[in-house]
């Protein structure tokens, strides 16, 4: 995807304050009510209750959008319908009656939706706002009606177009390849018979350039739906089967559904190509390699290269020994792996490494081991910056201070033009043996927000931030009250009370006697590495939540079914014994359970009746589907996701799907999500299946404990029935 149809997408935003709507509801308790809440969400609102004063309104305002009442005192809302039929006005129709024939009437007359006031209407009132957002972003798409008959072109040229889609026709499928070779096609209604032709056979003779490269949802169309229509018909590439005569309802439903799963898809690879911006953009800003988990190289940036002396081709595959200083102890090299290899954690430290040509260069380095979902090493990254100056100022300003009495001048001049360079490049304070701060520099007062005035006399823990653990600065203490230098990466926070981040070192400054009189910091500003760290992890997990959001939204579940199932799947991580980290990946991971049902028929997945056998085994393909998606991916949330996907209809007693696993063969992120997600099921209704009460829930749980789940996370899952129940509440459809 380009970065202009990225941009486009980007810039694509909805806004409530662009439209005028227009409420037409005699109740006025109801008309306050809706006026109230479409107010409340951003819309211009009018408001009358009599046909007259809506008359009176659309002619004196520019009106986008109307709520209308069938029943008014004055007269019925059918007579306004009929009058704005061909006018730019969209239509919401709101009864009490559940007519289904004028229903379908409305449909064919504009209407955008129809609405029954009944016990829920208040629920569906916000949907409203989200069906005007997808109208106004219909604009950018087009959809092509492939059909032989002018009275059915016609007929879904005008139900589109009424959704402010763009609409093309093509009366044979000559016509219809050219368009979707020559137009941005983003949907299309094919028709089976196109004269001599057959629209099955088209869709299949052109899969790859319909399907695979411009990736046009197709519906098919045909009055003869049998099983060989439909296995051709999804064999052939086609996402849904509508028989004819087809309901209006279904056309529209099934058009705005797969629009806007398309545009999710364009929305989440838009997401990838931000990430890889953010990629570039650290790749550009600091020397960058990676290493498998034995040390060799496998890949180097451009800043690695030009600093180091070696061509990209000499790097990759050798050990980082290549770039080794003979002035560096083993000793640093033993903690570093000690620390990423062992430990499993990031190691912080300042190198001095060799070039191609032999001389030496210095960098400031951060080395972090990258963990999968089972906890094994899948690399190592090292983000390093070029402190080789910083260093030769160091070396020679110490080289000056060994100098003879007789130097002394010209040395204390020397040390004083250096102290002034590395005072202008560094955030310095010094304080006394109890920690008061005795001086800070320019670049300090600029980065906490505080005055000289002010923090003269203070204490450093007016810096300190509330994430900070209480080990770290105990450790800082004892390190320097021994007369050794401390470092470490703080968070810090400002005046204003925002966050910051600094490389400190702290030294212990000595008088003649070798006694400590003083300490001095000397910080580098990270705040905008840890920035770009935290923006590219959090737009990898809305990358992910989006991404298990289109597998609900194929099922025509909530969004806040992908969120409860992620918080109670957290909730029994820990209960279980997990360590936060682990919890946290599978909160992530566990909304994207069912990813593979968009590759599931909507014949099989929407089906109100009982799948047959057949029907079932495609069903249960969603699993394998899942995981072929999201395995071998080097991101830990994503091999959490593959794990969750396959396994979460793997039973306890082995008679689950798809592979048969039994007892603790199943991954525990499996185990816990379908506990998460069978609770979750069972209390939502489903267009199969009415929601169950409470007491029949707990009583299937009890009767399955060492059956199809976990008999300790069973039990863990009854010790915790409250927060279940809380956070069921909290999330409520």
């Amino acid at each position: 995807m380009s970065k202009e149809h990225c941009s486009a997408i980007s810039r694509q935003k909805f806004n409530p304050k662009n439209y005028n709507l227009l409420i037409i509801e005699d109740s006025k308790s109801f008309n306050k009510i809706l006026t109230a809440e479409f107010t409340k969400d951003g819309f211009n609102c009018f408001s009358v209750t009599t046909l007259k004063d809506a008359y009176e309104t659309i002619q004196n305002n520019k009106i986008h959008y109307l709520l209308l009442d069938i029943n008014l005192p004055d007269g019925n809302g059918y007579e306004l319908i009929k009058k704005l039929e061909n006018t730019p006005e969209k239509i919401f129709v709101l009864t009490s009656e559940n007519d289904k024939q004028f229903q379908e009437v409305s449909y064919q007359r504009g209407v955008i939706d129809y609405i029954v006031k009944d016990k829920s209407f208040f629920h569906k009132i916000h949907q409203i706002t989200k069906t005007i957002e997808q109208l106004e972003k219909n604009k950018t798409k087009t959809i092509l009606v492939v059909d032989d008959s002018f009275v059915i072109q016609e007929q879904l040229k005008e139900i589109l177009s009424n959704r402010y889609y763009h609409v093309e026709i093509a009366s044979n499928e000559i016509i219809a390849l050219e368009m979707i070779k020559n137009k941005k096609i983003d949907m299309m209604f094919l028709d089976v018979q196109l004269g001599k032709a057959n629209g099955i056979r088209f869709l299949e003779k052109n899969h790859q350039l319909i399907v695979d490269i411009q990736k046009i949802a197709t519906i098919i169309i045909s009055g003869n739906v049998d099983v060989s229509v439909v296995r051709d018909g999804l064999k052939a590439g086609a996402v849904d089967i509508i028989r004819k005569p087809y309901v209006i309802e279904e056309i529209v439903l099934k058009a705005d559904l797969w629009i806007d799963y398309k545009r999710r898809e364009e929305e989440i690879l838009c997401s990838s190509k931000i990430l890889e911006e953010y990629k570039d953009a650290v790749d550009e800003s600091s020397i960058v390699s990676k290493a498998t988990p034995a040390g060799i190289i496998t890949y180097v940036n451009k800043k690695f290269c030009e600093l180091s002396g070696y061509k990209e081709e000499e790097l990759l595959g050798k050990n980082h020994n290549i770039v080794r200083h003979p002035d560096m102890g083993k000793g640093l090299y033993a903690n570093m792996w000690y620390t990423i290899k062992e430990l499993k954690q990031t190691w912080k430290g300042k190198v001095k490494n060799r070039k191609k040509d032999g001389s030496y260069y210095w960098v400031d380095a951060i080395i972090k081991p990258i963990i999968n979902a089972n906890g094994e090493i899948e690399e190592f990254i090292g983000l390093r910056n070029d402190i080789t100056q910083e260093k030769e100022i160091e070396e020679y300003f110490h080289s000056k201070f060994e100098g003879t009495k007789a130097e002394l001048s010209v040395a204390m001049k020397t040390a004083q033009e250096y102290e002034n360079a590395i005072n202008e490049s560094n955030i310095l304070s010094r304080s006394n043996l109890k920690g008061k701060i005795t001086y800070v520099n320019d670049k300090f007062v600029e980065i906490t927000g505080y005055s000289k005035e002010e923090i003269i006399g203070k204490n450093h823990s007016i810096l300190k931030h509330p994430d900070t653990p209480k080990e770290i600065i105990k450790n800082l203490w004892d390190t320097i009250k021994a007369g050794n230098i401390f470092q470490t990466i703080l968070k810090n926070k400002t005046k204003a009370g925002d966050t910051y981040w600094v490389n400190s070192t702290i030294v212990p400054i000595r008088n003649e006697a070798d006694e400590i009189v003083e300490y001095m910091a000397i910080r580098h500003d990270l705040t905008e590495l840890f920035e770009l760290h935290e923006e590219i992890e959090n737009t990898q997990k809305d990358v992910i939540y989006k991404m298990g959001e289109i597998g609900e939204t194929r099922s025509k579940e909530t969004g806040n079914h992908v969120k409860r199932v992620a918080e109670y799947s957290k909730l029994l991580a820990l209960s279980y014994g997990l360590c936060e980290h682990e919890a946290n990946i599978l909160f992530t991971a566990s909304p994207m359970h069912d990813i593979g049902k968009v590759g599931i028929p909507d014949s099989i997945l929407k089906k109100p009746a009982k799948l047959t056998y057949e029907e079932f085994e495609v069903m249960k393909s969603h699993t394998d589907i899942g995981y072929n998606v999201l395995k071998g991916s080097n991101r830990e949330v994503l091999n959490a996701a593959s794990i969750v996907s396959h396994e979460h209809h793997e039973k306890w007693d082995g008679t689950g799907y798809p592979r048969g696993l039994k007892g603790e063969e199943i991954h525990i992120y499996g185990r816990i999500t379908a506990i998460a997600d069978v609770f979750d099921a069972l209390g939502s209704q489903r267009c199969y299946k009415e929601a169950w009460d409470d007491k029949r829930i707990f009583a299937l749980f009890k009767e399955e404990r060492g059956k199809q789940f976990d008999p300790k996370l069973v039990d863990l899952f009854f010790a915790h029935k409250d927060n279940f129940l809380q956070i069921r509440n909290t999330y409520k459809d």
